[in-house]
């Protein structure tokens, strides 16, 4: 290790973190006789020279030989041996990545230097080292001339049926690398003759090999597919490099093989299995086939449904998920979801839910009043399997994340019952000392609208109170002239000269007092510049009244940020009538829905487009198209993406009417 290592100015070299010139120090604790420390050091390497990707630092080209030379030891401890690997691997794949720019210019020369050490780890004694430097060697982009030869001789040689593998799809990602010509045809044939081999993993390592340059092939093997995932040998994958997961991933890997609304391979794996992590990993990838995409629901809600009464918990609760985000579609089978209604067995989970809070889940997605009585008996209880919060889960294809919403959430889904769970909230407001909670419960009530009005006297109460009159004075505004019991204390509250006096002045208007203060109140926002969403949304509600802040709301309407774009354009048109300026600005925030793309700003802009009525036509025709589409609209995973996929589809319905 020493050899050389003294000889680079390892201070004038860059990583991750600023100066280099701690992995010297980094590179000798790698070899220490401290497995602990030694795998320490290596993840510390992994991380200042790599991070997260996205460059290739000028320290990186300088410490490979030093890697491959800690790689290649048998002194180094096997598990820093295998981290230093993953380092190397992962530069080598970002390197064939990053623009010109974000490439070290010593990389290229340093990698061609490194590559003959690389194809000589294809046979050292350990056969974890031997997977990784497959794998390297599949990720980078050294020529397939330079290295097919050396795979071939590996794995002609090979015995370890998980470094098989490895090399099976290192030679498929090699060859593609490869012109055409006599070497490549060669391995071609070698990968074609796998797909008869007698061992089922080797026959789907050779589909996934073949498929890139053939993606008709996994079509055409489906059955070949569906046998190896459902094969025990499946867990062979666990010991690999490439794949390194157990059956719910091969199952997403290879589901990634089909494109399109392809939900054969699906049903093929939703078939009876006696492996509990089968039939989890069953549903797990229905799940990421239906948030993708609508047209497979009516093939896939039957085998959804039958894994209700599955005796493994993890499976009901998944099936019931399931039902909860496609809601409204699977109202056929609400009565198999209600029997889970007593079944409180908890998930191996850091929030312990039940398949019953997930039955209370869909059975409130499909409006289906058997939810209230455990929906209200949570509502007290001191623990759930609810989200405390609103968390919100990043689009990933092909995956699903099988989370429950907030209590909260749920109960804002089902306004058709407001009537029913009125008391419990109010005894909740009464004796509340969470703003959280507080705001939350606020929220759910204001969503309800004149459904709420029961809440009033609970309201009032929250109104005389400094620290929580705001958030009841938002219910009132929605609750409308039902409240009209609070509009002395909302006209106090908007002239007692305290922050956000805009918010009861607004709300002293919607349940049926004089603009006059709301136009006061707001005229001191916007005389600060920029008038804030919010307060757009107040304008709006005033209609002509608020006409006299039309200069500024046109301004605003030319807005980069398409939220302020948005809400100033209403705010403009339903003040002064001008479409001429409104539904444009409004267009241009909806423009990549016929592109696929959906935004949240884009729900009110089409709700904001269908008030507008028929001078909205031209984004109507723009957007006639978007409900043909199959892919769901979604910004977000999880239950929301669902949702949102709804929300936007029944607004574009409504939108099309109004202007048709």
């Amino acid at each position: 290790m020493e050899e050389g290592l003294n000889a680079v100015d390892w201070a004038a070299l860059r990583h991750n973190y600023g100066s280099a010139e701690d992995v010297p120090d980094l590179l000798r604790r790698c070899v220490g006789p401290d497995t602990d420390d030694a795998v320490d050091a290596a993840v510390d390497l992994l991380n200042q020279l790599f991070h997260q990707g996205g460059w290739i630092c000028s320290a990186a080209p300088a410490a490979l030989p030093f890697l491959l030379r800690l790689a290649a030891s048998p002194a180094v401890p096997l598990p820093s041996r295998r981290v230093v690997l993953e380092l190397v691997w992962r530069l080598a794949a970002e390197a064939g990545k990053v623009a010109e720019t974000f490439l070290d210019p010593g990389w290229r020369s340093a990698w061609e230097q490194a590559l003959p050490k690389v194809l000589l780890l294809l046979t050292d004694p350990a056969p974890e080292i031997r997977r990784d430097s497959a794998h390297l060697l599949a990720v980078c982009d050294s020529p397939g001339e330079l290295v097919l030869p050396a795979l071939v001789r590996a794995w002609q040689a090979e015995v370890d049926p998980a470094t098989r593998l490895d090399m099976v799809l290192a030679l498929g990602r090699a060859v593609g690398r490869e012109p055409a010509g006599p070497q490549a045809t060669e391995v071609l044939e070698v990968l074609r003759g796998l797909l008869d081999a007698p061992e089922a993993q080797t026959r789907l390592a050779a589909v996934h090999a073949l498929a890139p340059a053939a993606p008709n092939l996994p079509v055409q093997r489906i059955d070949l597919l569906l046998e190896a995932v459902r094969d025990p040998s499946v867990e062979l994958w666990r010991h690999t490099s490439s794949v390194d997961a157990g059956v719910k991933g091969v199952h997403h890997w290879t589901a990634a093989l089909f494109t399109g609304p392809s939900p054969a391979f699906t049903l093929g794996l939703l078939e009876d299995h006696p492996d509990d992590d089968q039939r989890v990993g069953a549903l797990a990838q229905a799940g990421g086939l239906l948030a993708q995409w609508r047209s497979v629901t009516a093939d896939l809600l039957p085998a959804l449904a039958a894994r209700l009464d599955d005796p493994t918990l993890e499976v009901r609760f998944r099936a019931a998920e399931l039902l909860a985000c496609l809601g409204p579609a699977a109202v056929a089978h609400a009565d198999k979801v209600a029997v889970l209604l007593d079944d409180t067995a908890a998930r191996d989970t850091r929030k312990r839910q039940t398949a019953a809070e997930a039955a209370l889940w869909a059975l409130a997605r499909m409006n289906d009043p058997r939810c209230v009585p455990g929906l209200i008996k949570l509502m007290t209880d001191t623990r759930s399997g609810f989200a405390t919060g609103s968390p919100g889960y990043p689009v990933t294809d092909g995956l699903h994340h099988a989370v429950l919403p907030s209590l909260h959430e749920v109960l804002g889904c089902i306004p058709d019952h407001a009537e029913l769970f009125l008391p419990a909230i109010g005894e909740q407001l009464d004796a509340v000392t969470d703003d959280r909670v507080l705001n939350s419960l606020c929220r759910v009530l204001a969503g309800w609208g004149p459904a709420a009005k029961a809440a009033v006297p609970q309201l009032l109460g929250l109104l005389e109170d400094d620290r929580t009159w705001a958030a009841a004075a938002n219910v009132l505004a929605g609750i409308g002239v039902a409240g009209i019991g609070a509009r002395d204390l909302l006209l106090a509250r908007s002239s007692s000269g305290e922050a956000r006096a805009e918010v009861a002045a607004w709300a002293y208007w919607k349940v049926g007092g004089e603009p006059g203060p709301a136009l006061e109140a707001l005229g001191h926002v916007a005389a600060e510049g920029s008038i804030p969403r919010p307060s757009l949304r107040m304008l709006a509600d005033l209609g002509p009244h608020a006409a006299l802040y039309a200069d500024q709301l046109r301004a605003m309407a030319a807005d980069d940020d398409p939220w302020t774009r948005v809400e100033a354009a209403h705010a403009l048109w339903a003040t002064t009538g001008d479409f001429e300026t409104s539904v444009p600005a409004m267009t241009s925030a909806v423009q990549e829905l016929t592109n696929g793309v959906f935004l949240p700003v884009m729900l009110p802009a089409v709700r904001y487009l269908t008030q507008v009525g028929h001078p909205a036509r031209p984004a109507a025709q723009l957007l006639r198209g978007v409900l043909t589409g199959d892919q769901r609209l979604r910004s977000n995973g999880g239950w929301r993406g669902f949702t949102q996929d709804e929300a936007i589809r029944a607004a574009l319905e409504e939108l099309l009417a109004a202007c048709d």
